[in-house]
């Protein structure tokens, strides 16, 4: 597969079954986006053959699609479109559940942030129900709680999912195989995500000779340096998770919030609550994992 008959895969052999949640690695440039196409049909094989179960729903979201949303037309508008039978109360409950509020449904998609709009076009790809469901760079532009929301959905979510991000926090918590596009060619990869990283780690400070070879055991500074951006990655994580947590404990405090006709808010809001905290756990785990690979490196 490739573009204007030049190749960028080939000899490719690969099965996807409905249950399989995997996650394609690779360094930018390698071809995991073309790949991405292929499945999602936006692009023809140039040579060979891909199989598929008889009227297959496959769901696409991808970065360079919040450029195709129609600028002058309100998210209201694009959901209408795609479901013309449905009341707008119906409409506007499907954009509710992604994040995108009453006044959101109604601005021009032009005006929309990019997070408003990232959680628009996930909307159109899932509307379908499809049996698979690819995403490349799913959470950019999303905050902390569209993530975190995320996972929960594909979490649930019954079909395939094959997923390019370089979010390894959302990979560890959704992919259960991995896949690595190099060198024109797209095979399972044995080791897990630290693994991977490890060996692209290993590639920046590849040896150019044996002398070498035996001082790269210690980690370069390039190294250490990642390591400690991994570390202030998730304490800015968990920073944010500890804010938002202090603003919904606020809400959850106030008395008027037990009154019988906030009752539903009430649900919605501990239901917040327990996704912050559970975040919180998760988040907290990478930064003390995090912290551990900083000390073993700077140990070594």
């Amino acid at each position: 597969m490739g573009y204007d008959g030049a190749a960028v895969l080939k000899r490719l052999d690969l099965r996807i079954d409905q249950d399989d949640r995997i996650a394609l690695l690779g360094r930018n440039g390698e071809g995991k986006s073309t790949f991405s196409k292929l499945l999602a049909g936006k692009l023809e094989a140039m040579d060979g053959q891909t199989h598929a179960i008889s009227k297959l729903r496959v769901g696409y979201f991808a970065q360079h699609q919040l450029d195709e949303l129609h600028a002058d037309e309100t998210p209201l508008d694009h959901i209408r479109r795609l479901r013309p039978e449905e009341t707008p109360a119906k409409l506007r409950a499907r954009l509710g559940g992604f994040g995108i509020g009453a006044e959101q449904a109604d601005t021009l998609a032009g005006q929309l942030s990019g997070g408003q709009k990232a959680r628009l076009s996930l909307l159109l790809a899932t509307i379908d129900a499809p049996h698979m469901l690819i995403l490349d760079e799913p959470t950019n532009h999303l905050d902390i709680e569209s993530r975190e929301a995320l996972v929960e959905a594909l979490t649930a979510y019954s079909g395939a999912v094959v997923l390019v991000s370089h979010d390894m926090h959302l990979l560890s918590l959704v992919a259960d195989r991995l896949w690595l596009v190099k060198d024109g060619r797209v095979a399972p990869f044995d080791g897990d995500l630290e693994a991977y990283r490890r060996m692209l780690l290993g590639q920046d400070s590849a040896p150019n000779s044996s002398k070498n070879s035996v001082k790269s055991k210690r980690p370069s500074r390039d190294t250490i340096l990642a390591l400690r951006q991994d570390v202030r990655k998730c304490e800015e994580r968990l920073e944010k998770l500890q804010v938002m947590q202090d603003k919904i404990a606020a809400k959850l405090a106030d008395p008027s919030m037990y009154d019988d006709a906030n009752a539903g808010d009430m649900d919605a809001w501990q239901k917040k609550y327990a996704e912050v905290m559970d975040g919180l756990d998760r988040a907290e785990a990478l930064w003390i994992a995090a912290q551990e690979r900083l000390e073993a490196a700077e140990n070594a």
